[in-house]
């Protein structure tokens, strides 16, 4: 009896807000109609194929951006504009094309992000924990690097003479743009620091040595990491009295000053901070090293805003240098700590670090042209994490569900992840929501299952498309065929073939009337 009087009051609380919370308009069958018929003729124009070559590429990669993140990312979009919330449209919601793409990796149902990262940047599946080798590598096993490396579409684009960078927030040795550049057994081996003495006697190279040897001249490097890159023990610029900030490198050596003197000669920019960033003349800079921290950017919510850079602002400094290249470019984009935010299940980080990773996509549409440019925003992979509970129209996406559990008749927050670090007991019971801020911050969402650290979830994740050659991304699809449509769009790689012929017809076409006019000629004179 108590409990159907707690669901009686809970459902009447609900019916008491007054008002339905969205527009008047929305009633008359006309909006809606009007609205999937304005629909419906864009999408019949879709019918005339963009067939053209992509002088440029992008990737935006949300790092764990499952399609619950996009759904609720969209939501808080909307509420940060003051409206509902669920009409609302992402950058990455007005791409022509959607397909979904299936994560696992070689030896795991479940994903990680090297696997994965390895699969849409270099076009093969591999094990969890490994970047830029085949499945035959093992994790771990420096012995089993050797024969086994893949390269990545960063590099098929670096030789077919594009320009390349690489734009994060996380470590720029993280284990997604690793894959870009690196050929290593496990995705932590940051530094040498963090490498078993007998890897490094064996031959095997860290991460961050990789970034600067492998592919020697990428024209744009952008995120954190600056601790990997400098000697053991030596003070951060930026911190130089926290010792977690000091520099990892046992070999000693200053990679920063390494690059600094190898490009002296090259219009070359080293810059560590948002002021030095944004002083810069893109007109002058052809290359391009930024490091913004001795890890991990900070959180977009977290963020200072006079030292640190957004990722738009990044973004739009990368596509400026990049684009000078009358060649065009290949642009890796990582939103990498949403990622980090369900992890810590942090919904409110993870959902606005989404946020600004689709505001970059809109800044970055901005300065290119779906004419010639190739732009594919997807995930490696999805997380445990949801919104439910029959929430009305407009609630806040961090808010309660309108209805209490049946079951313990406590109030529940709309979003809960099936797992992490959110669990928690009180005095035998589920904790009382009610009487914590929800809202805040670092607030951690209530979870099923007790884990220090919530887990990746499984099921495909969303890729959405638009430029030259974007219709190929249809349907469900591996993971791994991302970089080969890229490719093929881009005649780079193991597609050139069609644009050689393509290229070729369009020269005996433009030869023709020349010919013509030539045997005229001829036969006037014979």
């Amino acid at each position: 009896m108590k409990v159907t009087i707690l669901l009686i009051c809970s459902c009447l609380a609900w019916e008491g807000l007054g008002k339905p919370q969205f527009p008047d308009q929305e009633k008359d069958p006309l909006f809606w109609n009007t609205w999937a018929q304005r629909t419906l003729k864009n999408a019949l124009t879709l019918q005339k194929l963009n067939q053209n070559t992509a002088k440029n590429l992008i990737l935006f990669l949300g790092d764990g951006m499952g399609i619950p993140t996009v759904t609720a990312a969209r939501i808080l979009k909307g509420q940060l504009s003051r409206q509902s919330g669920e009409e609302t449209q992402l950058e990455m919601d007005k791409f022509p094309y959607v397909a979904l793409s299936k994560t696992y990796n070689t030896n795991a149902q479940v994903a990680d992000s090297a696997g994965t990262a390895t699969a849409y940047l270099c076009g093969v599946k591999a094990n969890e924990g490994t970047v830029g080798v085949s499945a035959a590598a093992v994790r771990s096993q420096c012995n089993t690097t050797q024969g086994n490396e893949v390269t990545s579409i960063l590099r098929w684009a670096k030789e077919a003479g594009k320009s390349v960078g690489i734009v994060t927030t996380t470590r720029v040795n993280h284990a997604t743009p690793s894959a870009a550049y690196a050929h290593c057994v496990d995705r932590d081996w940051y530094s040498d620091g963090e490498m078993p003495a007998e890897a490094v006697e064996a031959g095997c190279k860290d991460i961050a040595r990789q970034l600067f040897e492998n592919i020697p001249n990428i024209d744009v490097i952008m995120g954190g990491g600056r601790k990997y890159m400098f000697p053991k023990n030596q003070s951060d610029v930026e911190y130089p009295g926290e010792k977690k900030h000091f520099g990892t490198r046992i070999d000693r050596r200053n990679l920063v000053e390494e690059w600094n003197n190898r490009m002296k000669n090259k219009n070359a920019n080293y810059v560590w901070n948002k002021k030095e960033l944004l002083s810069l003349n893109p007109n002058s800079v052809d290359y391009l090293l930024g490091l913004f921290e001795p890890g991990d950017l900070p959180y977009d919510l977290e963020r200072n805003n006079e030292t640190d850079p957004s990722l738009t602002e990044m973004v739009e400094v990368a596509i400026k240098i990049l684009k000078k290249n009358p060649s065009g470019f290949y642009l890796l984009v990582e939103g990498g700590r949403i990622d980090h935010g369900h992890h810590d299940g942090k919904a409110k980080q993870a959902l606005h670090e989404a946020v600004e990773m689709d505001r970059a996509i809109g800044h970055a549409g901005l300065m290119t042209s779906i004419y010639d440019t190739m732009t594919v925003v997807t995930a490696d992979h999805s997380h445990m994490f949801n919104f439910g509970g029959y929430t009305p129209r407009g609630n806040t996406i961090f808010g309660l569900a309108p209805i209490l559990s049946d079951v313990d008749q406590k109030p529940f927050t709309a979003i809960l992840y099936g797992n992490g670090p959110g669990f928690k007991v009180v005095n035998g019971l589920r904790e009382n929501v009610s009487t914590l801020d929800y809202e805040e911050n670092n607030y951690k969402a209530q979870s099923a299952v007790p884990l220090s650290m919530e887990t990746h979830g499984g099921e495909d994740v969303a890729v959405f498309a638009k430029g030259p050659m974007a219709h190929l991304l249809h349907g469900v699809h591996e993971q791994n065929y991302i970089p080969h449509v890229m490719a093929y769009a881009a005649c780079i790689g193991q597609n050139r073939d069609h644009c050689m012929s393509s290229s070729g017809a369009s020269s005996l076409s433009a030869a023709l009337p020349s010919l013509t006019a030539l045997l005229t000629l001829i036969r006037l004179l014979c």
